[in-house]
């Protein structure tokens, strides 16, 4: 027999040899998935938990409310609100009707217009507005309905004194109180976790706040609401009546250094900081600080004489020039009159280094030292810069820029007995926690003059408001001190801008024991230019609408022991005061009487300053303050509440009262207060 092949037996166990291989494969398999299984739960299962969590929960911050900017009597002028944002993802909405009515009650919606919104197609909806935090509550469960929590920077005073506090962008301050003291008003925020879908959308209703986040702290303004309102309004008429480019109002406390109102516009738009930080020539308002130096240092007296020639007056290749020819006076006089040439030669008697170190002691040429990063310290060129004509030209007030802040503070020294004091523009400081962290009393710089210069200075300056350059500013009641200036503007090609001026006039009151200081500066106003016809006006305005508002920073009791007679009615009582000012204690007025026995305001009402009865002017349509300037120009006091237009007062139009007498303005919405 034949030997048989070996071929067919291989070929038949080649299926078994495939099958235990991939067998063999299954298990190492199996044994690697296994592996990796037990070393994904053993070993590395803390790993992907927490992975997984961190997929679920997100830690977020929180964000912080910024603290809130006050004005001097806590007042807010800019708070944080907390509002939020309401968006909707249609699809996700289970119960389409039940969250329609939810939204509808909660967000005060037509039921149509909630309905829309849930059947919009679109798989995200944005709902317009901001919504309280009540809509937060009512909505938190909703499926679908999102809720995201903002704060916003908020105004209650819109505008005012917008430019003094700055502005919030993306969670930081610009500009204002808002940039300087940003460290003080950021908050620190909180931390909370988010539970989140597959997707990775919150779900709504799981977050947890670990960290709460804390608000900012306060920043005390000295600014006061109501005096802010009545120079931004007598500055915004007086820009409509002018119409001037710009301007600056600024009213300051004399012997605290406080400003209590800062308005500037520009353009017909608040202006911000221009107060600070824009220079310009002052032209006669710096001539009192001419006179000052020469009286401290003995060059010349107000009772000097000085000849004005014939008005116009050459020196050094230049023609000096008055707008009107006063002969020879004395320096008192020049000074009431701002006779550039008086006050051009008799400054000739001081020496460069003088002239210099007096405005640079009355605060000229440094920074005023407020806490805004923006303020200029204008320019006064070191002597050695002087040109021939510098000395004449400093003496009436050019080749000097001077910013309003420095010349109301200059100002402020005159009026308080020649004492420079600080600009403050904060009282002080609140941390998170409400307690104060700081406080900026009163500080003074340094004296410039002596008392005796400022008292003599004091009385010309009552003479330039009553019968000189600044009567526009006189007031019915009170003497107020103060000085007109006009110069001309720079163009911005350079050199001076055909007929463009600066219109100002500065002036503090009372003029016997001043509380306050008014600035007024008018940029290229139409028409009439000069700082007495169109600046005086707006200080007598603002005066009169201090006066007559309800709650003014001023001691009215101080006031009224001055009070004195309308121009032309002699009182009794009147007696001279210190430095020649006539000053009245009408009999009428107890100021002696035990605490609590009547009030400042009751004290007020009953100064009777003269015995010829006034007719009260009919103001039914005027605007309140409008209405309180016009009763207070014939003498009265006057009670108000802002509210609409005026409809009349108590007692009605016509009626004769003494001056002094109470009127009480009637609102539209039928208030009498």
């Amino acid at each position: 027999m034949k030997g048989v092949s070996p071929l067919p037996v291989r070929q038949e166990n080649r299926p078994a040899l495939r099958r235990r291989i991939l067998l063999g494969i299954w298990l190492l398999a199996g044994l690697v998935i296994i592996g990796r299984s037990a070393e994904l739960q053993v070993v590395e299962g803390a790993a992907w938990r927490e992975e997984a969590d961190r997929q679920h929960r997100r830690t977020s911050e929180v964000p912080a409310a910024r603290g809130s900017i006050l004005d001097r009597d806590g007042v807010p002028l800019a708070v944080s609100h907390e509002t939020f944002r309401v968006s909707v993802a249609p699809g996700e909405v289970q119960d389409r009707e039940g969250t329609a009515d939810l939204l509808a009650q909660a967000m005060e919606l037509s039921k149509g217009e909630a309905q829309r919104v849930l059947r919009s197609g679109r798989r995200w909806v944005v709902l317009p507005g901001r919504y309280p935090p009540s809509v937060r509550e009512a909505l938190g469960g909703a499926r679908g309905v999102y809720v995201e929590r903002e704060l916003r920077r908020f105004h209650p005073h819109g505008e005012l004194m917008a430019g003094v506090l700055g502005a919030v962008v993306d969670g930081q301050g610009v500009d204002g109180i808002e940039n300087s003291f940003e460290s003080i008003l950021a908050g620190l925020p909180g931390q909370e976790v988010v539970a989140r879908d597959a997707r990775g959308r919150p779900i709504p209703g799981e977050s947890w706040q670990v960290r709460s986040p804390l608000t900012g702290g306060e920043v005390v303004l000295t600014l006061d609401v109501d005096l802010q309102e009545i120079a931004q309004e007598a500055l915004s008429e007086a820009l409509e009546r002018t119409q001037a480019s710009g301007g600056d109002l600024l009213v300051t406390d004399p012997n605290t250094g406080e400003i209590l109102a800062m308005a500037s516009v520009r353009d017909g738009r608040p202006a911000g900081l221009t107060a600070l930080n824009s220079p310009y020539e002052p032209g006669s308002t710096l001539k009192p600080f001419t006179v000052a130096a020469m009286m401290a240092y003995g060059v010349a007296s107000l009772a000097d004489s000085v000849d004005t020639e014939e008005g116009s007056w050459r020196i050094h290749g230049r023609t000096i020039r008055d707008v009107k020819r006063a002969g020879k006076v004395d320096l008192a006089h020049a000074l009431r009159v701002s006779s550039n040439i008086g006050i051009a030669k008799l400054a000739q008697g001081l020496t460069p280094g003088q002239q210099y170190e007096s405005l640079r002691d009355f605060g000229f040429g440094t920074p005023p030292g407020l806490p805004i990063p923006s303020e200029a310290s204008g320019r006064l060129r070191r002597p050695s810069e002087w040109s021939r004509q510098s000395a004449a030209s400093l003496s009436m007030g050019y080749e000097v820029s001077v910013t309003p802040v420095q010349m109301a503070m200059a100002y402020g020294a005159l009026a308080n007995g020649g004492i420079l004091m600080e600009p403050r523009l904060i009282r002080e400081i609140r941390g998170r926690d409400g307690e104060i962290i700081q406080t900026n009393p009163p500080r003074a710089v340094r004296r410039v003059v002596a008392q005796e210069v400022t008292d003599g200075l004091r009385q010309v300056l009552v003479d330039v408001v009553e019968d000189g350059t600044g009567t526009a500013a006189r007031l019915t009641t009170f003497s107020v001190a103060g000085k007109s200036g006009t110069s001309r503007a720079y163009s911005p090609t350079g050199g001076y801008a055909v007929g463009e001026y600066f219109a100002s006039f500065v002036g503090f009151f009372p003029a016997e024991n001043p509380q306050l200081v008014v600035f007024v500066k008018l940029d290229s106003p139409r028409g009439a230019y000069y700082g007495g016809a169109t600046a005086a006006p707006v200080t007598r305005a603002t005066l009169e609408a201090v006066l007559a508002a309800r709650r003014p920073p001023i001691d009215r009791r101080a006031l009224a022991v001055i009070a004195q007679p309308p121009m032309g009615q002699e009182d009794p009582s009147l007696q001279p005061a210190a430095g020649g000012v006539s000053t009245v204690r009408p009999a009428s007025l107890n100021l002696d009487r035990p605490s609590g026995a009547v009030t400042v305001d009751e004290e007020w009402s009953n100064v009777l300053v003269g015995g010829t009865p006034v007719e009260v002017p009919d103001v039914p349509g005027l605007a309140p303050r409008t209405a309180v300037r016009r009763l207070h120009a014939r003498g009265f006091h006057v009670v108000w509440q802002e509210a609409g237009s005026v409809q009349g007062t108590t007692p009605r139009a016509g009626t004769r009262l003494v001056v002094g007498d109470t009127v009480r303005l009637v609102s539209t919405d039928g208030r009498d207060d």
